[in-house]
């Protein structure tokens, strides 16, 4: 008996329970469903797949039945070149599953460099004892937040707490995030970097967001701010951003993303000064939390598109987010 629809699911440590709603979900629908854990053993199916939920371009050009890609991570950018998307396809992403684990990780860096960890840990390692380097605080601090949506938003309720001067989203509309103390439109950026102590980057990768933050922008920035960036690595020019944390014009940074990943090995920005480089890692799936979302997310979806109902999360072409 031929199935309706071929669902394979590619994500790492599944329940047996979660296992369990999808099978009967696709039971009640006669849909069959696959779950694997890595991509390889997916390749004897992909040719009959009409549904898929995991990561990677290639699963996409490889199944030529697809119909709609639920994509595990928020990011898509990758799935927009040449050849990888047909016309008649749906994408999905899970943007709303890492805002919480990736909100974390920016109050992080933010400490570490406000208080200074990088120096503090290069100087124990060196087994010299000197404690008086100046620290400061995210309280009274004035926050610019590039990125008002599932990221920007959810750290923007956490930092909150720290009593900052100021907390100013900025996004392509200017559209109100109650979150934030106010909203302005991109437009507004230059303006705003003069007033700046902390610039937190999480947006997409777009044709618009390419080197958002340039030379010229970091110029703007007060010598004594800070940038993290959890967003796209596409979003900042690196030999701009190390050009200025190397001159003292940036009192430092904190890189989770980057135009070329991995980071190769011969990477300029190794060793730069006052600079945090993480191997993108502020939104993993090892948090259960963002592992029990992601799939729920695709689970939810999934119940819409047995009724035929509109599904969420839909990347807009256009936008490519």
């Amino acid at each position: 008996m031929n199935m309706k629809e071929n669902i394979l699911v590619l994500f790492n440590e599944l329940s047996e329970e979660t296992k369990a709603k999808f099978q009967q979900l696709c039971e009640e629908n006669d849909y069959s469903i696959r779950f694997f854990t890595k991509k390889a053993d997916m390749q004897p199916y992909l040719g009959e797949a009409t549904i898929i939920h995991g990561s990677g371009a290639d699963l996409v050009t490889g199944s030529p039945k697809l119909k709609w890609f639920s994509s595990a991570s928020a990011g898509v950018n990758h799935y927009f070149k040449p050849g990888v998307l047909r016309d008649d396809m749906v994408l999905t992403n899970s943007a709303g599953a890492y805002g919480l684990s990736i909100s974390e990780h920016m109050i992080m860096v933010a400490l570490m460099l406000l208080r200074r960890m990088p120096e503090y840990y290069e100087l124990v390692s060196e087994r010299t004892w000197n404690n008086s380097l100046p620290q400061r605080s995210l309280y009274g601090s004035r926050i610019t937040v590039l990125g008002t949506g599932d990221i920007g938003s959810n750290f923007a309720k956490r930092v909150r707490i720290f009593e900052p001067a100021s907390l100013i989203g900025v996004n392509r509309s200017g559209r109100a995030v109650d979150v934030f103390d106010k909203c302005v439109k991109i437009s507004e950026l230059d303006s705003l970097l003069p007033e700046t102590d902390l610039l937190f980057m999480a947006v997409p990768e777009t044709k618009e967001t390419i080197h958002l933050l340039n030379a010229e922008r970091l110029a703007l920035l007060p010598e004594t701010s800070y940038v993290i960036n959890v967003g796209r690595g596409s979003a900042i020019d690196e030999a701009a951003i190390k050009d200025a944390l190397e001159n003292g014009r940036l009192a430092g940074a904190a890189l989770d993303v980057f135009a070329t990943e991995p980071l190769p090995q011969d990477s300029p920005l190794y060793g730069t000064k006052n600079l945090i480089i993480t191997p993108h890692c502020s939104g993993q799936t090892t948090l259960a939390y963002t592992r029990v979302r992601n799939i729920q997310m695709f689970y939810d979806n999934l119940c819409h598109y047995a009724k035929g109902e509109p599904l969420e999360h839909i990347v807009d072409r256009e936008r490519q987010y």
